[in-house]
């Protein structure tokens, strides 16, 4: 018998008995006696790996996306804004995303108190939680082998490793949806009622991570079980809908409770347009992602959404914003359901095999369709929901062909090399995308890959020449030739998988030591496009020194300062790794940076909050606040009444920072700005004091009607408003919704002085200052 027969195809079965004397700690960390002596140390090594590669340098990567950040930061100190999902503790306006992310973070932030690792390390533990999920659930259909390399090809996945350090919801929603399919396939194998229940529980969690991207396995699973799960028909539709309820009060708790709330007793929801969670669910976390209509005011991109990932169709996810991503392996995962699924021939209709093939197949197909031409907001970073389905069929379907390569016809005899060509040379073509990028792997990857098919065919034909093809791999007295016949397919399937894994390993491993992630577009790896879609802001440059996605660059773009930092229409604010787009690190004053040149063309000097020098011009030291360390200006700041960085993220001068907390008083809010990305720079900057973002992250979400900032200045609740010097909202969507509120305060507010707080009416060109500082009273 081959020794690989169990390690190859045979799922563990759970009624298995379980051997006498190996006890619950053996098991955890050996695995159970029958199974082989490589697998549970294997599994370890692999989830060591994802855990290095996901938690190292974390603390470098500061804020990451600054947005989520300052909601982390305030509901670490509200009970009531970790409820909503508050920006500020003040309760004002809401994230865009329901909370379920942002509690675990806080959770950690809580017991740990708040700082960049500890707010980031919850994320990286889910991905590692996902990498140990989805093997268990491969294994269990398709053995040790293949659940080894679907955990290890998830553990790699370049934008999976991105997203894994950083504060974005992703790692959470694939976490639980990944959890979700192995319950559902459970429901499958077992035939039960419960574990399917447990499954629409778990996908409601998804749903208050991200709203309907959490429904996007919905199709697979569905099928999946009506297909293949015991009993009659009617018997699994049952099942279904009392799935389905589970499901619903799962997902839609949250919402129900927040939009029973009469409006002024809670925050206002952050970019929707009518102020409900269900306008955000329909509208900009729903259709509007799919079809590019405006949906919601809030992060919409204005009407069409913002484009992160090039030209909507089907071939998008191979392009060179995508490609390095997510596509590796897509190649060979297709080619490799698609084979086992004809292998599986006409087994019964409850085939486990065949069920675990359909619900992953049909997860990358509905993905892939989704992500190629959705014509809304899109960011390379959504792809990593791609990542669980392209690692489960590599792994469940390499194993299946390598058998058949091994047992079948001389039909099949083609099939895994040709998978393997494939995969190899999309591999060599994504490499040379980047010719300043390892420039000496892609030969290799060519001479594995050849070698590879090379060995896997001289052992096929020495296995045919010798008789030992069939199941048991050699006869009485060939046990010597079937054994080097054996270790010469394995040696081959090894080097094929060394060839194809080898270009994400090193995207990943540029991840991880090329300095902090962008932290609200991260991508992995060497830059190799603009993925701004046109969008950009003069200078900055890339985390590999490369320019800018913006205007004046040409990769994934910087704030004027040299940080990645881009306008993110789905996870606004303005973290750029270590700095934030506020030129911050944590525990250093930021200042080690040059400073881009801002849009005027005017030099920047100092270190400010945004890279470029803060308002409140010269000679303002830095401060720290809660152990993180932020730089004054150095002379000459940009706008002297305002916010560095024309409002895409930056906060205040250390100078205006000090006399608005001087001046707060009894205030609930510290100042109201034109947009959530800037008040929660100033959230950042002051441990957590609540700032009021008038129009959401765009500024155009209707939050701030007139009548609602004279009873916040009438009850005493804000005094200060910090606006835009030509009369108008500012904020990158124009802040037309709360354009009523910032005319009075215009007209009727009294500008404080820049001397006051010891700032400058001029920017470092001698042009007036754009941003105003108003007291209301």
């Amino acid at each position: 018998m081959s020794v690989h027969t169990d390690a190859a195809t045979t799922p563990v079965r759970a009624s298995a008995a379980r051997p006498p004397g190996r006890g619950l700690a053996k098991r955890v960390l050996l695995g159970r006696e029958h199974d082989p002596r490589w697998a549970r140390p294997a599994l370890w090594g692999v989830l060591l790996l994802a855990a290095a590669v996901y938690c190292y340098g974390l603390g470098g990567n500061g804020d990451a996306n600054s947005y989520y950040a300052a909601a982390v930061l305030s509901g670490t100190k509200s009970w009531s804004s970790m409820f909503f999902g508050s920006l500020d503790t003040g309760n004002y306006i809401t994230v865009d995303k329901p909370p379920f992310a942002l509690w675990l973070m806080e959770a950690s932030c809580r017991v740990l108190g708040f700082g960049s690792w500890q707010m980031l390390l919850p994320i990286a533990l889910c991905g590692v939680a996902a990498v140990g999920v989805l093997y268990s659930a491969v294994r269990r259909s398709f053995g040790h082998v293949a659940g080894t390399v679907a955990a290890v090809v998830l553990a790699l996945t370049p934008i999976t490793v991105a997203i894994n350090r950083d504060n974005n919801p992703d790692p959470v929603l694939v976490l639980l949806t990944v959890a979700a399919a192995w319950l559902c396939l459970e429901a499958i194998r077992s035939g039960r009622t419960m574990p399917l229940v447990w499954s629409g529980v778990l996908v409601g969690f998804a749903f208050n991570t991200k709203m309907l991207a959490a429904y996007m396995v919905l199709p697979a699973f569905c099928a999946t079980y009506l297909y293949a799960a015991r009993g009659s028909l009617g018997k699994r539709v049952r099942t279904l809908l009392i799935a389905g309820v589970a499901l619903v009060v799962s997902s839609g708790w949250w919402m129900l409770t927040v939009d029973s709330i009469p409006a002024a007793d809670r925050p206002f929801v952050g970019s929707s347009t009518k102020d409900t969670v269900w306008d955000l669910v329909t509208g900009y976390n729903g259709l509007a992602r799919i079809t590019g209509g405006s949906g919601g005011a809030g992060g919409g991109g204005g009407g069409g959404g913002a484009n992160f990932g090039g030209t909507a169709g089907a071939g998008r996810l191979f392009n060179d914003i995508l490609g390095g991503q997510i596509s590796w392996l897509i190649p060979f995962a297709a080619i490799a359901c698609a084979g086992a699924l004809v292998l599986r021939g006409r087994r019964r209709r409850t085939d486990m095999q065949r069920a675990g093939l359909l619900l992953w197949g049909l997860w990358l197909l509905t993905h892939y369709v989704t992500f190629s031409f959705a014509d809304g907001t899109f960011h390379p970073y959504y792809t990593t929901m791609l990542a669980p389905s392209i690692a489960a069929l590599t792994g469940a379907g390499g194993v299946a062909l390598l058998r058949a390569f091994r047992t079948r016809s001389a039909v099949w005899a083609w099939v895994l090399p040709l998978a393997i060509a494939v995969t190899a040379v999309w591999a060599i073509v994504l490499l040379r995308r980047d010719s300043g990028f390892a420039g000496w792997l892609w030969p290799v990857i060519a001479v594995l890959a050849v070698a590879a098919v090379a060995v896997l065919l001289v052992a096929r034909a020495g296995t045919l020449l010798g008789g030992g093809g069939g199941s048991g791999g050699g006869g009485s007295g060939s046990g010597g030739p079937a054994r080097l016949r054996l270790r010469l397919m394995a040696a081959g399937a090894v080097a094929a998988l060394v060839a194809l894994l080898a270009g994400p390993a090193a995207y990943a491993a540029d991840t991880v030591t090329a300095g902090a992630i962008q932290g609200v577009n991260p991508t992995g790896g060497p830059t190799t496009a603009g993925g701004m879609g046109g969008m950009g802001f003069p200078g900055g440059a890339s985390r590999d020194g490369g320019a800018g996605g913006f205007p004046g660059g040409g990769t994934t773009g910087g704030f004027p300062g040299g940080s990645r930092g881009e306008m993110s229409a789905d996870g606004p604010g303005g973290g750029s790794g270590a700095s934030g787009a506020a030129g911050r690190s944590t525990g250093s004053l930021p200042g080690g940076t040059t400073a881009g040149t801002p849009p005027t063309g005017a030099e920047a000097s100092g270190t400010g909050t945004t890279g470029m020098e803060g308002p409140g011009g010269e000679g303002s030291g830095g401060r720290s606040v809660g152990g993180r360390s932020f730089g004054g200006s150095s002379g000459g700041g940009t706008p002297g009444g305002g916010m560095g960085g024309g409002g895409m993220g930056g906060g205040v001068s250390t100078a205006m920072l000090s006399y608005l907390e001087a001046h707060q008083g009894t205030a609930t809010w510290l100042v109201a700005t034109s947009d959530a990305q800037s008040a929660a720079e100033i959230i950042l900057q002051s441990g957590g004091r609540a700032a009021i973002g008038m129009g959401g992250f765009t500024g155009d979400d209707p939050a701030m009607s007139l009548s609602k900032l004279k009873g916040y200045l009438a009850s005493g609740k804000l005094h200060y408003v910090l606006v835009d010097g030509t009369g108008s909202a500012g904020g990158p969507g124009g802040g037309r919704a709360n354009a009523a509120a910032t005319a009075y305060v215009t007209s009727d507010c009294t500008v404080v002085k820049a001397s006051e707080y010891g700032g400058s009416t001029t920017t470092a060109a001698g042009s007036t200052a754009s941003e105003s500082l108003y007291y209301c009273g």
